[in-house]
C-alpha cells in the first residue's frame, strides 16, 4: 500500500469515526466498526493493541511483573510494546534492565530515547541522561520540546552548568528558544543550580512568559535570599494579570521570612485569602512555615486547625516551629498524634525529635526515635543521621555517635563535617580537631561548613596559634573568599581577642552579605564598644543592606554591655516602626536585660505584660542576675521561684539565688538552696580558667595547685598582692561565697581561676607582651577590680572572656567601664 493510499484510508475512517460519534453518542462504546486510535498506531493489529494497553494498565498499577510476563508472551510486539515495558522498569528504578532492553531495540522513537533519558534524569544521574542525549543528537532522532524538559529536569546543581549551557545552545540552534515550557524547564535548572546571572538573561530573553516563568524566577530569588528582587518580581507579575500559584506564595513567603517581614507576609497571606488560595495545602504549609520562623507559633497553630486539609508536611512543620520555641511538651504530644495518622512515616519529623532528645539528653526518647528510623528507613537519609550524630554526642554516647558517623558514607565532607560539629557544639573542641587531622589525613576535601566548625572550635579554646594555621588552609583550599568562611574567620579572631586581626578580614572579604555584616557588629558588640558596633550598624545600612533580626540582636547585646538605655529604646522601637518586623524572643529578652541591668525593673515589668511570649527560663536568669547586681532580694525570691518551677535543667538559677543570699550574709538560705539543687540532681558547673602559651593550653580552677609550676605563681600571686595592697586594694570578700571568716575569705580570693592563669602568663611570657585569659563562668567583681590594679602594676594589656563578654584591662581600667 503506497503512503498516498494509507493516508486517505486513515483520513476516511478517522472521519467515518467522526460522523458516527456526532450521530451517536452511544455508538463510542457499543458498535464493533468504531476503531481504537490505538490500532491505528499498532498498525490495525488489534491483539498487539490490547497487550500494550494491559501492559501500561499493570505498569500504572505497580504489577510490573504481570506487564512483563504479558510482554514475554505477546506474539507480535512493536515499538510501543517496548517503550512501554521500558517505561515500568524505569518507574522502578531498575535502569540496567531498561537500558538492556533500550539497547537491543533494532529502532528507536524519540519517545523511546526520551522515557530512558528521563529515567536516568529522575533518579539522579544527570550525566548519564546527558551522554544519552548526546547519542541521540548524534544519531539523528527527532527532538522535541518534551525530550529537552525531561533532559533539563535532572540538572539541579551548579556542578552541571557547562552541561546545561550545551543544551541552552541546542534549543537555540534547533528552534525550541520560543517554545515556553522548554524555557521555563531551563529557567528552572538555572536557578536550582544558583546560576541567577544566566536565569535573569533567559528570563528577560524569552519571547513568551507564562506564571511559571514568573514562579521559577522568584523562587530562584528566595533560594539564594534575593528576597527584596524576589518580592518585587511578584509584584511585577500582578501588574502583568499573570495569576499566582500555590508555588508563587511559597516562595513569596519564603522571601519574606528572609526580610523578616511579618507586615508583608500577613499581606501576602491576606491577598492568598481573596484570591481563594488559602484551601491549597501547598499554600498553607508555606503560611505555617512562615510564622514559625517568625516566631509566632500560636498564630500557625491556629492557622493549623483551620486548615480543610492537613498532610505530613503541616504535621511536620507545626511540631518543629514549637520545638524551635522551645514548646518541647507541644511537640512531643503533636508528635505522639502524628504517629496515630496515615501519613507516610518515612517522612516523620525525625531529625527535629532527635534534636529535642538532644537538647533534653534524653537517651532513652533518642533511642526510640533512632528505632523508628530503623523501621521506616529514614536513618538511611543525610538529615536523619546527622540528628542521629548529634543526639548520641551531646548525650555523651560516643561509642553510638561514632558507629553512626561509621554507617554514614564517608566520600566527602558531609559526614565528617556532621561528627566535627556535634563533637564541637558539645564542648569536645580537642576531639572534633582529632576527627579534622583523620578526615584530612583520609584525602577528604573539607568545605566551608568543616572549616566553619574547627574554626568555632579555636575560637572556643581561644587558640589564636590553631585559628591562624586553620585560616592558612582555608586560604590554601580556596575558601578564603566564601562570604561563610570569611564570617567564621572574623568571628574567630574576634573571639581570640585580636580585634585587629578580624578587621582585616573583614575588610579583606571580596563580596560582604548580611552574614558577614552581623558577624562583624558581633565581635564589637562581644567586645563592650558599643559606640563601634552602633556605628558599624548604620555603615551597613547606608550600603543599602536591610538589617534583619540578627542585626538588632547585635545591637541591642552592645547597647546592654554598655548601659545604652535609649539608644537600645530607639533601636528596639526601630524594628517595627522603621523596618515593618516584628521582634521576636530574642529582642524582647535582650530588651528587658537592658532596662533591668540599669535598674528600671519597672519598666522592664511592663514590657514583660505587654510582649507576646510567656517570659522564658533565658529572660527570668537575666533578671536574676541584674537582681543579684542591684541586690534586689524581693523581686529574686519571685523570679527564682518561676524558674524554679520550670524545673530547669541548668542550676544557674540556684547558684545566683545561691550567691544573692550569701552576699546578704543569709548562710541559713544558702544552705536551703543548695539542698534543692542536690535534690533536682544539678549541680554547680566548676570555674576554670585557661591560657595559651607556647602554643600549649594550660588550665586553671580556683586554689590549684596541680600545675607544674605552682611555686612560681604562687610567688608571683603574693608579691602582687603585696603591690596591690600598696596601690590601695581591699578584697571584696562578699564575692567569696563561703561561711568563713574574713582572712579565710580574702585569702581565698587571691586564688580564683583567673588570677592563676594571669600569674602563670605573667611569668611564662616576656615583658609588655599582651595577656589574653579565658573563663568558663562570669569573672567575680573582686577579680575584676584585682585585674585592673595588676594591669597598672605590669604595665601590661590583660584581656579576659568570660561567658558573656571582653573584658581588656589596661593602665588600671577596664573597657566596661565597671558596667558588667
Amino acid at each position: 500500500m503506497n503512503h498516498k493510499y494509507w493516508t486517505n484510508a486513515v483520513h476516511k475512517l478517522s472521519s467515518s469515526i467522526s460522523i458516527r460519534t456526532q450521530n451517536s453518542p452511544r455508538l463510542l462504546s457499543n458498535s464493533k466498526h468504531v476503531i481504537d486510535a490505538r490500532i491505528i498506531k499498532t498498525g490495525f493489529d488489534p491483539n498487539t493493541s490490547r497487550t500494550n494497553f494491559q501492559m501500561e494498565s499493570f505498569i500504572k498499577t505497580g504489577q510490573l511483573i504481570k506487564a512483563r510476563q504479558l510482554f514475554d508472551e505477546m506474539p507480535n510486539r512493536n515499538i510501543i510494546s517496548v517503550n512501554t515495558l521500558i517505561s515500568g522498569y524505569v518507574k522502578t528504578g531498575d535502569l540496567v534492565t531498561a537500558k538492556h532492553f533500550f539497547d537491543g531495540m533494532p529502532s528507536r522513537t524519540t519517545v523511546t530515547w526520551t522515557i530512558l533519558i528521563g529515567g536516568y534524569a529522575k533518579h539522579g544521574y544527570p550525566l548519564d541522561a546527558f551522554k544519552l542525549y548526546a547519542d541521540m543528537y548524534r544519531s539523528m532522532i527527532m527532538l522535541d520540546s518534551v525530550t529537552f524538559a525531561t533532559l533539563l529536569s535532572g540538572f539541579n546543581h551548579k556542578i552541571w552548568k557547562n552541561q546545561m549551557i550545551q543544551v541552552h545552545t541546542h534549543v537555540v540552534k534547533l528552534g525550541f528558544s520560543s517554545a515556553c515550557t522548554v524555557c521555563n524547564t531551563l529557567l528552572d535548572c538555572y536557578c536550582k543550580c544558583h546560576c541567577l546571572d544566566l536565569a535573569f538573561r533567559l528570563f528577560n530573553e524569552m519571547p513568551e512568559r507564562d506564571s511559571v516563568t514568573f514562579n521559577a524566577m522568584i523562587t530562584g530569588y528566595a533560594n539564594v535570599e534575593l528576597n527584596e528582587e524576589a518580592v518585587d518580581l511578584f509584584l511585577t507579575m500582578q501588574k502583568t494579570g499573570f495569576k499566582p500559584s500555590g508555588f508563587t506564595f511559597a516562595a513569596v513567603l519564603n522571601a519574606t521570612v528572609g526580610l523578616g517581614n511579618l507586615f508583608l507576609g500577613k499581606q501576602v497571606h491576606g491577598f492568598a485569602v481573596k484570591t481563594n488560595f488559602i484551601w491549597n495545602v501547598f499554600v498553607g504549609n508555606a503560611l505555617l512555615d512562615f510564622y514559625s520562623k517568625h516566631g509566632r507559633v500560636e498564630e500557625a497553630e491556629k492557622l493549623f486547625h483551620e486548615m480543610t486539609e492537613v498532610d505530613g508536611v503541616s504535621c511536620n512543620i507545626i511540631i518543629s516551629g514549637h520545638a524551635k520555641e522551645g514548646n518541647y511538651e507541644k511537640s512531643l504530644t503533636l508528635f505522639q498524634e502524628l504517629q496515630g495518622t496515615n501519613f507516610n512515616r518515612k517522612n516523620f519529623p525525625f531529625s527535629t525529635m532527635l534534636s529535642i532528645a538532644a537538647y533534653m539528653l534524653n537517651l532513652k526518647m533518642g533511642k526510640q526515635i533512632h528505632s523508628q528510623c530503623i523501621v521506616t528507613s529514614a536513618s538511611s537519609e543525610l538529615q536523619v543521621g546527622n540528628a542521629l550524630l548529634d543526639m548520641y554526642a551531646r548525650c555523651g554516647r560516643f561509642e553510638e555517635a561514632n558507629l553512626v558517623f561509621q554507617s554514614l558514607s564517608h566520600a566527602d565532607a558531609v559526614p565528617w563535617t556532621a561528627m566535627i560539629s556535634a563533637l564541637v557544639q558539645t564542648g569536645y573542641h580537642e576531639k572534633g580537631l582529632d576527627i579534622f587531622i583523620q578526615m584530612c589525613r583520609e584525602n577528604v576535601n573539607p568545605d566551608q561548613a568543616t572549616f566553619s566548625s574547627i574554626l568555632r572550635a579555636s575560637a572556643s579554646l581561644a587558640s589564636l596559634s590553631l585559628g591562624r594555621q586553620v585560616h592558612s588552609l582555608v586560604f590554601t583550599s580556596g575558601f578564603v573568599s566564601n562570604v561563610f568562611c570569611g564570617s567564621a574567620l572574623l568571628d574567630m579572631y574576634a573571639k581570640c581577642g585580636s580585634m585587629r586581626d578580624a578587621t582585616k578580614a573583614f575588610q579583606e572579604m571580596p563580596d560582604r552579605n548580611i552574614v558577614s555584616w552581623n558577624a562583624m557588629i558581633s565581635a564589637y558588640a562581644q567586645n563592650g564598644d558599643g559606640d563601634g558596633t552602633i556605628a558599624l550598624f548604620e555603615e551597613m545600612v547606608s550600603t543599602g543592606l536591610r538589617p534583619d533580626p540578627i542585626s538588632f540582636l547585635n545591637v541591642l547585646t552592645a547597647c546592654s554591655h554598655c548601659g545604652l538605655v535609649d539608644q537600645g529604646t530607639k533601636y528596639f522601637n526601630s524594628i517595627t516602626e522603621l523596618y515593618h518586623m516584628e521582634p521576636r524572643r530574642e529582642h524582647y529578652v535582650t530588651m528587658v536585660d537592658i532596662l533591668c541591668r540599669s535598674g528600671r525593673f519597672g519598666q522592664a515589668e511592663k514590657m514583660m505584660a505587654e510582649m507576646p511570649f510567656i517570659p522564658d527560663e533565658i529572660m527570668l536568669s537575666s533578671i536574676l542576675n541584674s537582681c543579684r547586681i542591684h541586690k534586689n532580694q524581693e523581686l529574686a525570691k519571685e523570679v527564682a521561684e518561676q524558674l524554679f518551677n520550670m524545673k530547669v535543667r541548668d542550676a544557674s538559677a540556684y547558684v545566683n539565688m545561691s550567691n544573692i543570699y550569701a552576699a546578704a550574709g543569709q548562710w541559713d538560705k544558702v544552705v536551703v538552696v543548695k539542698k534543692a539543687m542536690r535534690e533536682r540532681g544539678l549541680k554547680k558547673p566548676p570555674a576554670y580558667s585557661w591560657v595559651e602559651i607556647n602554643h600549649r593550653m594550660h588550665i586553671f580552677s580556683a586554689n590549684d595547685k596541680s600545675h607544674p609550676r605552682w611555686e612560681d605563681i604562687e610567688k608571683k600571686i603574693e608579691s602582687l598582692s603585696t603591690r596591690m595592697e600598696e596601690e590601695g586594694y581591699k578584697p571584696d570578700t562578699s564575692c567569696a561565697l563561703h561561711d568563713l571568716d574574713e582572712d579565710t575569705r580574702a585569702e581565698y580570693l587571691k586564688y580564683h581561676s583567673e588570677r592563676l592563669a594571669i600569674a602563670f602568663a605573667l611569668i611564662s611570657t616576656s615583658e609588655g607582651s599582651p595577656i589574653l585569659v579565658m573563663k568558663n563562668l562570669r569573672a567575680c567583681s573582686d577579680c575584676h577590680a584585682a585585674i585592673k590594679i595588676i594591669s597598672n602594676i605590669v604595665g601590661r594589656q590583660i584581656t579576659v572572656r568570660d561567658s558573656s563578654r571582653f573584658h581588656h584591662f589596661k593602665d588600671g581600667y577596664c573597657s566596661c567601664g565597671d558596667y558588667w
